[in-house]
């Protein structure tokens, strides 16, 4: 956020908007930083739910939805996207079909419809399946409108869609319940999160894409554990809570930079820049 703030000439109505802010988790740790950015700029937490909203900390401000803008600054959503509605198709007799829910006798069944014709789509290959993701898109188009300039960054597990529509469909659309992997999407309903990969080919613009690995470190992480320890080694034996903050730094940046877990997430970078008047 400091360096979008130096590379736009420190404006001083620098804004960061974090989506899907939840119990303020992030904003907490950002503001424990004291970026320089926020020094005259605002925090705005935009969160649906009411009782999540309740546990978001002083400093920001609190948000329902995207704000109008325009805005100067940074859009943030992390794992935000993997969790909006989507379609789903499938492939057979040398077509796409949209897959739908219907009642059956037992709950929810799948009712598969007619052909439909989307342009840009891969070839229909026949028992193949893959997402639909209107919705994802039109929120990437909502946050670059609210940018008179800026970045909207958007971290997630990722890929495209003619990769999804190469891999078993149990692989990219994923439940979970209870922090653990749940079942069929359509068992148990409200009982478990449904979630699914983000097709960066069916998102608006021409985002930069790296891995959350190589953002944090081209943005300093190795510096933030190398300081977590030596604050560690010099406090560990007081135990004070500094030092344990800072051994905290370390092994949570452990989790950060596992390739095969949270490291391997995608990084979504989109600069929105000025437009002349």
């Amino acid at each position: 956020m400091d360096g979008v703030w130096e590379r736009l000439g420190r404006p001083v109505d620098f804004t960061v908007v974090e989506a899907g802010a939840g119990r303020g988790t992030l904003a907490r740790s950002v503001l424990a930083t004291a970026p320089a950015c926020l020094a005259d700029g605002r925090y705005m937490a935009v969160e649906r739910s009411d009782a999540l909203r309740e546990g978001l900390p002083s400093g920001v401000e609190q948000l329902s939805d995207l704000p109008d803008g325009p805005v100067t600054g940074v859009v943030v959503a992390n794992e935000l996207l993997d969790n909006l509605a989507f379609r789903m198709l499938a492939a057979f007799d040398g077509a796409w079909h949209e897959v739908r829910v219907g009642v059956g006798d037992e709950g929810f069944v799948e009712v598969v419809g007619e052909a439909v014709d989307v342009v840009g789509l891969p070839d229909p290959v026949d028992g193949a399946r893959i997402p639909l993701q209107d919705d994802a898109a039109a929120w990437v188009g909502r946050a670059l409108g609210l940018l008179d300039r800026g970045v909207l960054l958007a971290f997630d597990y990722a890929s495209t869609t003619a990769d999804l529509a190469q891999r078993p469909w149990g692989e990219w659309l994923r439940t979970y319940r209870g922090h653990e992997r749940g079942g069929h999407p359509l068992d148990a309903p409200g009982s478990q999160d449904v979630t699914v990969e983000v097709a960066i080919d069916q998102l608006p613009g021409t985002p930069t894409v790296t891995t959350q690995v190589a953002f944090l470190l081209a943005n300093g992480i190795d510096d933030l554990v190398d300081e977590g320890r030596r604050l560690w080694q010099e406090g560990a034996a007081t135990g004070d809570l500094a030092a344990m903050g800072a051994r905290s730094r370390i092994t949570e940046s452990e989790a950060l930079l596992d390739e095969t877990g949270l490291g391997g997430f995608a990084a979504l970078e989109w600069t929105v820049e000025a437009t002349a008047s």
